[in-house]
């Protein structure tokens, strides 16, 4: 069976998408701090295919520990076949506030730490014809109010994602996922006004974390043809941001 690494994978939109992506893969759970939620999808994940699932603990902020993270989620189910870079650092900058910690977090989150754990898992994911899938945002391409470190972190990610998918071609394919308003910040920021980002959105609603799941699994299982994209879930926002 193949198997995942999904980075954030305790909560929110991490939590969606090893739940759906566990229907035909054994699931590494990646956490940073959320070790009690991490534990409880594990167990939740094993209640439901035994020995299909482990936890794994780790920072993310340098490249001593993407390589750690790589070695022992390897070690879990001797082997990854889909990598999902999820895990992502997210707040305001407002220009002449944001500081430096700011910066490396935001960066090392979105972007370093993406790609120094896809460099580290390249052999493997080569070896089995896989996959990396990154999480990236429509304020990639448009920016965000407020956001600008954010904005160009995830802009980065996209061009990662797009050189990856040339570079690794045709033994792994990479793409990216920018979703749109799905879940909402949990502390409320500067450009973040749901009626009025929900104004602007075509299909008038907000988004669920199973369309970003579906989405993440039919890239990782139906879309062998597929590298090199980013492929927006956003209602249609994007077109009216």
């Amino acid at each position: 069976m193949a198997t995942a690494l999904i980075t954030g994978a305790a909560a929110r939109l991490g939590r969606a998408i090893a739940e759906e992506l566990h229907r035909d893969h054994n699931i590494v759970v990646h956490y940073r701090h959320s070790q009690q939620a991490a534990e409880a999808l594990v167990q939740e994940l094993n209640s439901r295919r035994a020995e299909s699932a482990q936890a794994v603990q780790s920072d993310l902020d340098g490249v001593d520990n993407c390589r750690q993270l790589a070695e022992t989620a390897l070690a879990c189910f001797d082997e990854i076949t889909l990598l999902v870079n999820n895990a992502s650092a997210f707040y305001p900058t407002p220009i002449g506030g944001a500081d430096e910690q700011q910066w490396v977090e935001l960066m090392g989150s979105n972007l370093k730490a993406p790609f120094f754990l896809s460099q580290a898992l390249v052999p493997a994911l080569k070896s089995r014809q896989g996959c990396i899938i990154n999480l990236a945002d429509i304020h990639a391409e448009k920016p965000m109010p407020a956001h600008t470190v954010y904005s160009a972190a995830k802009a980065g990610l996209v061009m990662m994602t797009k050189s990856l998918a040339l570079e690794l071609a045709p033994d792994v394919r990479v793409n990216a996922v920018a979703p749109g308003a799905i879940l909402w910040p949990e502390q409320e920021s500067e450009g973040y006004n749901k009626e009025q980002i929900l104004g602007r959105i075509p299909m008038q609603r907000s988004g669920d974390p199973s369309d970003i799941a579906r989405t993440v699994r039919f890239l990782a299982t139906d879309a062998p043809y597929i590298t090199g994209q980013v492929i927006a879930v956003d209602g249609g926002r994007s077109l009216n941001i």
